[in-house]
């Protein structure tokens, strides 16, 4: 019994490190070559959009909302990967956590 307790405060305190090293990163995600920018923090919020001036025309702003959208997506995998990467361990393959990325 004395071992599990171990094992159990050991796992949350990986869980907790691994929780801190998700709220401190910052990740991108791109679309259109790079015309589009997003980014987002490890706890998916998004901080940032930036758009290239090229990826602007008045004529065609759904291919811009496209865009957006796009590199919205690609950060939000990137955060979901990062998430398996720091947490994986830690749960043993567990998931549903209710952490983001489960």
């Amino acid at each position: 019994m004395q071992q599990m307790l171990k094992q159990a405060q050991k796992m949350q305190q990986q869980l907790a490190v691994a929780q801190a090293e998700l709220a401190e990163a910052v990740l991108t995600g791109t679309a259109g070559g790079g015309l589009v920018t997003v980014t987002i923090t490890g706890a998916g919020e998004i901080t940032a959009v930036k758009i290239d001036p090229k990826a602007v025309d008045p004529e065609d702003v759904e291919t811009l909302e496209d865009l957006v959208l796009a590199a919205v997506h690609n950060a939000s995998e990137s955060v979901r990967k990062l998430t398996e990467e720091k947490m994986g361990p830690v749960t043993g393959g567990m998931g549903g956590l209710g952490l983001p990325g489960f």
